[in-house]
């Protein structure tokens, strides 16, 4: 009796663990009753009828698959070696546990051969720069493809595009050639710049000094008929002066007379042939000429009166 009592608790303790499950929060278990699907547990403590229901975990939570390295020939006939990773969760458990054995095997195959697909139309500069438009296109494919499986791809991440070696050397050669290129263009651009630079430069001081010519010009021409104006100013004060001077002293004809012989001698000194006289210059020739005749009848007069008693001239009035 003691060793059925024994056998009845070990029992009992498989019969309570094969009945009481607990599923975690970020799984879901799938419970089958005599192999049949019954319903999808959520988490936390799902009872069960032992020996006749099974419970199968589902972990939900997004989940990393590496895509191994292949050789990838794409339109222009170079060969890549290209991998990826993808990343994927699971939205219905059930059809993840039914609808495919090994979901990862499938995944990875899958991914292989559209890669090689997307790959395969494209040549060798496109996909070497569009890696965004390849991971667009590979998750596409592939969520299409797992949703039966009840699987959503989130994304895919190309990892290496490699091209083989001697296209490898190839491409850096024309990426030289082309920062040479650059280069070159830059320097000319530069070169150019610099002589439109050089020639507003020029053009722009030549007119400048021009300017500066051209007021410098008109300041001294200022300058100029500003003391034309004032020697002009000055000589009339002075003639005025002179005029003033001699009305005011009021001069005889003889004074007058004197001082045109002066002036008359000042203007002949020269190497003019001819000499043009003011028209009231004849009145004082005229009276120089009576001055003269007066002054040899007076010298006549002394030599015939010598010894005779000198009589007073008659003043005229």
């Amino acid at each position: 009796m003691l060793y059925l009592a024994y056998a009845l608790g070990v029992l009992a303790a498989i019969v309570v663990i094969k009945s009481i499950y607990i599923v975690r929060q970020y799984e879901r278990g799938v419970i089958e009753t005599f192999g049949r699907f019954t319903r999808v547990a959520d988490p936390g403590v799902t009872p069960l009828i032992p020996f006749a229901q099974r419970l199968i975990r589902v972990d939900v939570r997004e989940t990393v698959m590496d895509v191994s390295p292949q050789q990838v020939i794409s339109k222009d006939n170079a060969t890549l070696i290209v991998d990826a990773v993808v990343y994927y969760q699971v939205t219905d458990p059930q059809r993840r546990v039914y609808n495919v054995t090994d979901f990862r095997l499938a995944a990875v195959k899958l991914a292989q051969t559209n890669l090689r697909n997307i790959i395969g139309d494209m040549e060798l500069d496109q996909a070497l720069t569009s890696r965004e438009a390849i991971n667009d296109r590979l998750r596409q494919v592939l969520d299409d493809a797992t949703d039966t499986w009840g699987v959503r791809v989130t994304r895919v991440e190309l990892q290496t595009i490699e091209p083989p070696k001697d296209i490898i050397e190839a491409m850096s050669r024309q990426m030289k050639a082309e920062r040479d290129k650059r280069a070159a263009i830059l320097e000319a651009e530069g070169m150019r710049q610099s002589a439109i630079l050089k020639a507003e430069g020029d053009k722009q001081s030549a007119v400048l000094e021009a300017e500066g010519q051209a007021e410098a010009i008109r300041k001294v021409a200022d300058a100029e008929k500003y003391r034309q104006i004032a020697e002009a100013e000055g000589k009339k004060q002075a003639l005025i002066n002179v005029f003033a001077g001699v009305h005011e002293g009021n001069p005889t004809h003889d004074l007058l007379a004197y001082w045109y012989l002066e002036t008359l001698k000042t203007v002949a000194d020269g190497k003019a042939t001819k000499i043009f006289l003011p028209y009231e210059a004849s009145g004082v020739l005229a009276g120089i000429a009576a001055a003269g005749l007066a002054f040899k009848e007076g010298e006549g007069g002394a030599e015939a009166g010598a010894g005779a008693t000198p009589t007073a001239p008659t003043p005229k009035m």
